[in-house]
């Protein structure tokens, strides 16, 4: 492959789609079906991924993934008797929805026998970038981050200031002890209002102890040096290898860790009751399912409101 001398202006070629996990918060669906083939409407969540990583400029994605998941490569695999069925019957919509996907980016396999961690799963993939490769991101399959150019934002932050770039988004006082919190202070006043400088991070913590309202979200831009620390951390409970440890050696080690804080959405497709969100967002917005969801909804919601009415008070 030709080198793309882009990256070293800021660019960016791989991303890495940690995959391997189990799926418990889906059972018993996630049994046979890997969560990230779970459509959302009729895309699966790894397709919306692929996406977003093609429209940051990424021509490679590196999908850690287990064995007894190999269903998600599969995906990526033209084909042909499909495809020319589908051809045969003039099924256009239909096969131009199934060719996307293989033009979207590469996809390579990268194995990794036990969920040891996010840290771990990226650190398997350092084999699937190129010597060249300065940096690479990293997508959290379950965390769907909407609108899609969150990582054109955040390749803008590492232009100016370099170093690792993670996304935030502010969150009411009373959730941050769901998240990863960071611990900010201002860069300079030209950097912008979404962008901070990385002190830290505290997991979950009481909302009295949490040193800001920002929490992690699931895009990482990293720096290449993320490998060397990830071979320095020792590993937590379960012998895993916590990406966030390694971050936190490269901040007290002077690497520039900055935050662009998102003012999009997000879903989360790893449970059932963000994925249901998902569907139902995705679904009104598109052209075929929106316009009789929101009608069919409304009366929902209103024959729903009805009953409640008639219902007498205790």
């Amino acid at each position: 492959m030709t080198a793309d001398n882009s990256l070293h202006n800021g660019g960016l070629r791989t991303v890495v789609v940690p995959a391997a996990g189990l799926g418990t918060r889906f059972l018993p669906a996630t049994k046979t079906v890997p969560k990230e083939l779970l459509p959302v409407v009729d895309t699966p969540g790894i397709e919306l991924i692929a996406r977003e990583a093609a429209q940051a400029g990424a021509s490679r994605m590196a999908v850690v993934t287990a064995p007894r998941k190999q269903g998600i490569m599969a995906y990526f695999d033209r084909d042909e008797l499909l495809e020319s069925t589908l051809e045969s019957r003039g099924k256009t919509a239909q096969l131009e929805k199934v060719q996307a996907v293989n033009t979207l980016v590469d996809a390579v396999a990268v194995n990794q026998d036990r969920p040891l961690g996010l840290g771990h799963a990226v650190g398997c993939a350092e084999s699937a970038l190129d010597d060249d490769e300065d940096c690479f991101a990293v997508l959290l399959p379950d965390d769907l981050v909407l609108p899609f150019g969150v990582l054109n934002e955040m390749l803008e932050v590492r232009r100016r200031f370099g170093g690792t770039v993670l996304c935030g988004f502010e969150v009411p006082e009373d959730e941050v002890s769901n998240y990863g919190v960071f611990d900010l202070e201002e860069t300079d006043d030209s950097a912008g209002s979404q962008v901070r400088k990385v002190r830290g991070m505290v997991e979950k913590p009481d909302a009295e102890d949490a040193p800001s309202t920002v929490v992690a979200a699931g895009r990482y831009l990293l720096d290449r040096t993320i490998f060397d620390a990830l071979r320095r951390i020792e590993p937590g409970k379960g012998g895993e290898l916590q990406l966030t440890d390694a971050i936190e050696l490269l901040i007290e080690e002077g690497h520039p860790v900055h935050v662009f804080i998102h003012q999009g959405g997000r879903h989360d497709l790893g449970n059932p009751g963000g994925y249901i969100r998902a569907c139902v967002d995705f679904a009104l917005n598109d052209d075929t399912y929106g316009p009789s969801l929101r009608q069919w909804l409304g009366n929902r919601l209103s024959a729903d409101a009805v009953s409640h009415a008639e219902v007498p008070a205790e």
